[in-house]
């Protein structure tokens, strides 16, 4: 809170992601100017924007440990993790995710929509999307998802925005922000998994369950967990927050080795209508 009135606003995204992790509010409200791009250029006309790379000038890079997007996208070859590594690459993993569906873990969006009547998904939300691809497909197919994420060592949300997206900047452990029983689906791929404590967890399922309207859907896209944790904690926490289960799959992780018991599930649930 140490700023000049009217001035320019320190840069402090990463404290303020910290203090949302834990479930704060990031800061207050202040009377300063957010640091703005130097050579700021428009944004890339839509729908062109949906798979175009954004011009580095577009975000302000203080933050983050890359300073341009060549960076970001050549990432997914560096030792270590990150998160969401490959995210930025707009012509590698991103260009073909929720167009198949293998009839096991991964689902397609046209297999999904098939299950509703045509034209009633029609706005959602995607919990923790990434770099935006989710609602970049479902913006080919006129729906509106409204995409969360958080800026963990890179420009997420600047980045759904620069391709014509909308995206808030919340985490999960803060209550959603929508009216009950307004959305038609709910997605979360890779980000509601077993790293949440279990209190918290079920917290944002009942949230998830509050927003959807009668009849809509809460599309679960590869959950992490431990075999020991499958039927012991979590199939009885989604029985209780009380979805039924439309399409439900389980599948081993195996790229660490069978020995660690590490599972995803994939899971279609509606809210039911009465």
């Amino acid at each position: 809170m140490t700023y000049e009135v009217g001035g320019e606003c320190p840069v402090d995204d990463v404290f303020a992601q910290r203090l949302m992790l834990k479930g704060c509010e990031p800061l207050p409200r202040r009377r300063c100017h957010p640091k703005t791009p130097a050579n700021y250029v428009e944004p890339t006309p839509f729908p062109q924007s949906l798979w175009t790379t954004p011009p580095d000038a577009s975000i302000i890079w203080d933050p983050y440990t890359c300073k341009s997007y060549k960076c970001l996208i050549e990432r997914k070859k560096a030792p270590g993790y990150f998160d969401c590594k490959d995210c930025f690459d707009l012509d590698g993993r991103e260009k073909s995710r929720w167009l198949f569906d293998n009839g096991r873990l991964d689902y397609g969006i046209d297999q999904v929509l098939k299950t509703r009547p045509h034209g009633t998904i029609r706005i959602g939300f995607d919990i923790g999307g990434g770099s935006g691809t989710f609602a970049a497909r479902m913006k080919e197919r006129n729906i509106t998802i409204i995409t969360s994420s958080m800026n963990l060592d890179g420009p997420f949300t600047s980045f759904i925005a620069s391709r014509g997206l909308i995206s808030i900047h919340v985490s999960v452990s803060q209550r959603l922000p929508f009216f009950d029983n307004t959305l038609d689906i709910v997605h979360s791929m890779h980000v509601l998994s077993n790293w949440i404590p279990d209190a918290m967890l079920e917290f944002t399922l009942y949230d998830i369950y509050r927003v959807l309207r009668p009849g809509g859907l809460f599309w679960l896209d590869h959950f992490f967990c431990l075999g020991s944790q499958l039927n012991q904690t979590y199939v009885p926490m989604l029985d209780r927050v009380g979805f039924r289960s439309l399409r439900w799959s389980a599948g081993m992780k195996l790229d660490r080795g069978i020995d660690k018991n590490e599972w995803y599930i994939s899971a279609l649930l509606e809210k039911p209508m009465t």
